[in-house]
């Protein structure tokens, strides 16, 4: 019998081309859906035979595991071609694209190409491949996180898009459209499980580059974790102001915080769940930036959802529909819309950027100024106000627990104290709240400066 390579058929001379072979595996199954693979033929056809033994047969489907998704679960058998011994594994899968180490390849005659994120889109679309929030998922009911889920009812409750209560998780993920056929959904997975694919990476960059950086973190958990996380990281790190205009104390951030969370939720919501890359955050000295793994609609630009009324075109129905019953997101299409005009009231620059693997929302910062009180003439604090003001004057960074420690004071009673020096007007907080520092008020006759 005569071997000779295909479109559907790989011959490799030994296993020791066995990540050559995973490749050939996923390219064939992007274009064919199935095919076969021999080891111990090279690729003219020449059979030389391979060692085969148990250990043989389970490193090659371990290895496949470990490095294919989705998942397969090929046959892998060893057989005899001309009195020698070699491996035949023969391979199926409906749930293209397939993916080797977080790439994609498809089958040209005998050679194996990287598929481009555009050309990966068509593919899904050729194929008529479901939506990857509407396939089934391996989480079981067991791994919804309870408290998030009643969290959820509770707000789709108060924002009056659903009628119903929390009953037990499984009757409400019906409820939801997140069971399908006894089986939970993606969208169920990533919304309600703590264990998943979802990872934010988070940084934050001293300059205008990525040269140097102050601090880096990983998001991962349901959606809902994760976003409050990102939120609660960016208002950690960016600059505030003081308006002391009216009767009481309003602190400003320099981004407007509805843009900012519209703009994380979107790349949560629309990003593409069949690529393995992480979303990423990225917080430099003059913006802060939002990128997500997912094409942009062809033939449409960001303008044409801000100028237009344009209809969204959505990747992930299921999860975008949910966000939507709990008040996450509004009308499908007007996120776009609705970041650029919070944007334009509050007379920050935005920008919305297209890239060939993803989608970016920048939102550029002022100048960081430090906040004085002109508004207000200090008052004199009282004895332990000083107390923590001479704390202060030895160190502008000092936290709230080192400040209690040396005063042999609770941290909540700092909290307090720290509040009244400031609408006094003896204390202003310069910078980002992680990162920033304190400035004492000079007061007239006064000890501060």
């Amino acid at each position: 019998m005569k071997f000779t390579e295909s479109e559907t058929l790989e011959l490799k001379t030994s296993t020791s081309e066995l990540k050559e072979a995973i490749i050939a595996i996923v390219a064939i199954l992007n274009k064919h859906k199935e095919g076969e693979l021999y080891f111990g033929i090279k690729n003219n056809g020449e059979v030389v035979g391979q060692d085969v033994s148990d250990k043989t047969l389970r490193d090659i489907s371990q290895t496949i595991s470990d490095h294919m998704d989705p998942k397969i679960y090929p046959h892998i058998n060893q057989v005899s071609i001309e009195d020698k011994p070699c491996i035949h594994v023969s391979f199926e899968g409906q749930a293209v694209p397939y993916f080797v180490d977080g790439r994609a390849y498809i089958r040209v005659g005998t050679e194996n190409k990287q598929i481009s994120p555009s050309e990966l889109r068509k593919i899904m679309i050729n194929t008529n491949k479901a939506y990857w929030d509407e396939q089934y998922s391996d989480k079981k009911i067991k791994d919804i996180n309870i408290k998030t889920l009643k969290e959820f009812i509770s707000k789709a409750q108060k924002a009056k898009r659903i009628s119903f209560k929390f009953s037990n998780a499984e009757e409400t993920l019906r409820k939801l459209h997140l069971i399908k056929e006894n089986r939970l959904l993606n969208a169920a997975e990533v919304l309600f499980c703590d264990e998943n694919k979802l990872e934010i990476q988070a940084a934050v960059f001293a300059g205008t580059d990525k040269i140097t950086f102050l601090d880096i973190q990983q998001f991962r958990g349901n959606l809902f974790e994760v976003l409050k996380k990102s939120e609660n990281y960016v208002k950690e790190h960016m600059n505030w102001r003081a308006d002391l205009s009216g009767s009481s104390r309003v602190e400003i951030p320099e981004v407007p915080l509805r843009a900012l969370s519209e703009a994380l939720v979107n790349s949560l919501c629309h990003r593409d769940y069949y690529r393995p890359e992480s979303n990423k955050l990225a917080i430099f000295k003059d913006r802060i930036e939002i990128y997500n793994p997912g094409s942009f609609p062809e033939n449409k630009t960001p303008e044409d959802f801000i100028n237009k009324e344009e209809e969204s075109i959505l990747r992930n129905p299921t999860i975008a529909h949910n966000l939507y019953l709990s008040q996450d997101i509004e009308k499908w299409g007007s996120g776009i819309k609705r970041i650029y005009e919070e944007c334009k009231a509050n007379d920050i620059k935005v920008e919305f950027i297209k890239l060939s693997d993803g989608f970016k929302v920048i939102f550029y910062r002022k100048e960081a100024t430090p906040q004085k009180t002109p508004q207000k003439t200090p008052q004199k604090p009282t004895e332990l106000e000083q107390k923590i003001l001479n704390a202060i004057n030895k160190n502008s960074t000092i936290t709230r627990e080192e400040i209690a420690k040396e005063l042999n004071i609770t941290a909540d009673t700092v909290k307090e104290y720290l509040e009244k020096l400031k609408n006094k007007g003896l204390l202003v907080r310069v910078g980002g709240r992680k990162h920033g520092s304190w400035e004492v008020q000079q007061i007239q006759g006064g000890r501060e400066k």
